[in-house]
């Protein structure tokens, strides 16, 4: 289980796969595998508390569902990090199928999934992308699945279709979309968050997980530590501080050092 204790915040390190079965340039599995692999076994050196686990590399997105195929992928992929480490597994279904994610949440018996866009609509590359809690929420009661639901608040690569007030939106994705934490990011992948609302949330939804989900580095985590639950980290671990390069277990150690001092 993972635990999202505020001051002290987890540690969730991303293994970005490389292009499933499906994508127009697919990695073969060998090379696919054995990339998930490394990157999770030094997630878990560093000493992260959980992996999520995103189809990074499908770009271009389909905007909600994608195809069987992926899933499938996605599962067998799954599967063996399952055995490969002892941590806590989640699933982010780009751009934006959280059934999904539910769905495989409840076949692999993940402990939580991320939703870029659970409630209202958002503008993106793809599109539009609209949430469906109702149905992912339901989806998940019918499965009987545990797994949490961690929802982007304005998720990076996007904007709201209508901007309101953002603890206005943080209200409506925790109280009637029945998200289970709030993930803070920024404009895009690796830029941090906009920390200025950041107080105001967490005293708004003291009990609500908050999560800063892009840009997180060892300095920022320790300027807010206070104030949130997890971080969601990428290229902060990766070797170089390069997207596409491996995880390195020295930065996963900096992060976790962070996350955990007092």
């Amino acid at each position: 289980m993972l635990a999202l204790n505020r001051g002290r915040p987890a540690l969730i390190g991303m293994v970005h796969l490389a292009a499933l079965p499906g994508t127009a340039s697919p990695v073969a599995w060998p090379r696919l595998l054995a990339a998930a692999r490394r990157d999770a076994r030094a997630w878990a050196a560093g000493g992260a508390d959980a992996v999520l686990v995103e189809n990074f590399g499908d770009r271009p997105f389909h905007p909600e569902a994608v195809p069987p195929v992926t899933i499938a992928a996605l599962a067998r992929v799954l599967t063996e990090l399952r055995g490969e480490v002892a941590l806590p597994l989640g699933v982010n279904v780009l751009r934006n199928d959280a059934a999904g994610a539910v769905a495989l949440a409840a076949a692999c018996e993940l402990d939580f999934v991320r939703i870029n866009v659970h409630a209202g609509v958002a503008v993106a590359d793809q599109g539009l992308l609209i949430g469906r809690a109702d149905a992912t929420v339901r989806l998940r009661a019918a499965l009987r699945c545990d797994a949490r639901l961690l929802c982007d608040l304005r998720v990076k690569h996007a904007r709201p279709l209508v901007e309101r007030p953002l603890l206005d939106e943080a209200a409506e994705l925790v109280e009637r979309a029945g998200a289970d934490a709030l993930l803070l990011t920024g404009a895009a992948t690796g830029r941090a968050p906009d920390l200025a609302p950041l107080a105001a949330l967490a005293a708004a939804f003291p009990t609500t997980p908050l999560l800063l989900a892009s840009g997180v580095t060892p300095e920022l985590i320790a300027g807010v530590r206070r104030l949130i639950s997890g971080c969601i980290v990428g290229t902060a671990a990766k070797k170089g501080g390069h997207l596409e390069a491996p995880v390195d277990p020295a930065r996963v150690r900096a992060l976790a050092r962070a996350c955990r001092d007092r």
